[in-house]
């Protein structure tokens, strides 16, 4: 069960993009599980994928297509992830590329494949390729939130986001759909995401918005500390809006671009953590007062990917002690810990590294019956600081990855 998560509602067409579902049968289960998106000629694509080194081969086929070609497809199948299948899965995925360019005409290299599900199973080639036919007829500007169905795999809710901004006199549309519920530790979760927008801008602009964007969002998640081996994320500017391109990096346009695309990113992200697999709480870790935002991250991290603090949180449980000893091992040599604040809320729960005098277990009970909880961490060394989002660890999070494959 997803928390304050709801099911998408107003997703806007991108004037450029058209997208199609249809079931290809592979699940046991009758479901959609196949997906194409398709950009207009002419528009931009930027991607970030998994540093697993064991990426899967969709990863390693679409990161070679896109530094050899503009792509025009995106092929996306849920039900396996063609991971841990050595050079017959390079071979499946670059097969159900080729099928795509002979049914659309484009080139095979103008497709981009990516997977998610199961590690180690074969791709099923033909049931996939049969169905392309279908894929490519039925093609439509509005079907958003059908492809954010046909993508899940663990996931409870759909995940879908819009919005719309103005450069100049042009009224900009961004959506976005996403993927991802467990193994959820994107080193840019098993999480693919797809975001598309109809400005117009440099694609050299584009990749840098994506980068900022990543590092704002899908990198500041984290329900079980595990990164998938087929982690992708895609932006696509069809440039179909009228307005000027946006081709410097110092300019209001771009920084209203990046704005709005970082918040759609933001929004996608936190939806992958409300609904983690077993996910019970919200969590907000925000560590301020560092010298480095990298310590920052670190402490966040540890904290949030603390078995034991996640089970307090799924328990309501203030054991206060369980974060203060995640911060300790933390890495930082020279943390002073007499200066540590720690609050749940606005519960001021440690200071001066121990109980703060203000502190009950009444008020940390309360705070921890809340389905939302924000951690805040005051390091009190420095100006840098960092939010990521995590969950709690639920008996339900055991039995939905013991039972994955069954």
């Amino acid at each position: 069960m997803s928390v304050g998560l709801k099911l998408p509602t107003s997703i806007l067409p991108i004037n450029g993009i058209r997208l199609s579902t249809c079931c290809a049968n592979l699940y046991k289960k009758k479901r959609t599980d196949l997906t194409l998106i398709e950009f207009a000629e002419g528009s931009n694509v930027a991607a970030v994928f998994t540093k697993n080194l064991f990426c899967a081969a969709p990863v390693q086929i679409a990161k070679q297509h896109l530094t050899e070609y503009k792509p025009r497809y995106c092929l996306i199948n849920a039900g396996n992830a063609n991971a841990g299948t050595g050079e017959q899965g390079l071979l499946d995925s670059s097969i159900t590329c080729k099928a795509l360019a002979n049914a659309t005409g484009c080139k095979e290299g103008e497709v981009l494949p990516f997977s998610t599900g199961v590690i180690g199973e074969v791709l099923p080639v033909d049931k996939i390729n049969t169905v392309l036919p279908e894929l490519v007829e039925n093609l439509s500007a509005n079907s958003w939130l059908d492809a954010a169905k046909a993508i899940m795999t663990t996931d409870t809710i759909p995940k879908a986001v819009s919005k719309t901004i103005s450069l100049g006199e042009s009224a900009i549309s961004i959506t976005g759909v996403v993927k991802g519920s467990g193994m959820i530790r994107p080193n840019m979760a098993t999480m693919l995401a797809f975001i598309a927008t109809d400005a117009n801008i440099r694609k050299d602009m584009l990749e840098k918005i994506l980068l900022h964007a990543v590092n704002k969002s899908f990198n500041r998640i984290t329900v079980d500390g595990d990164t998938s081996t087929n982690d992708s994320c895609v932006l696509i500017a069809t440039g179909k809006a009228r307005h000027k391109c946006i081709d410097d990096q110092s300019s209001e346009e771009y920084a209203i671009l990046e704005n709005a695309l970082t918040s759609v990113f933001c929004e996608l992200s936190q939806a992958v953590i409300r609904d983690g697999e077993g996910a019970s709480k919200f969590l907000t870790i925000k560590v301020t007062g560092g010298k480095q935002q990298s310590e920052c991250i670190d402490v966040a991290y540890k904290i949030a990917e603390s078995p034991l603090v996640k089970t307090a949180f799924t328990a309501s449980d203030a054991n206060w002690g369980r974060i203060l000893s995640a911060i300790g091992n933390s890495g930082i040599n020279d943390l002073d810990i007499n200066n540590i604040e720690v609050f749940l809320d606005n519960i001021c729960i440690v200071e001066n590294g121990q109980r703060a005098a203000s502190y009950t277990e009444e008020k940390g009970s309360m705070v921890m019956l809340q389905d939302e909880i924000k951690l805040t961490v005051n390091l009190k060394r420095g100006e840098h600081q960092e939010v990521i989002w995590t969950t709690d660890l639920s008996h339900e999070y055991i039995k939905i990855n013991a039972e994955y494959r069954t």
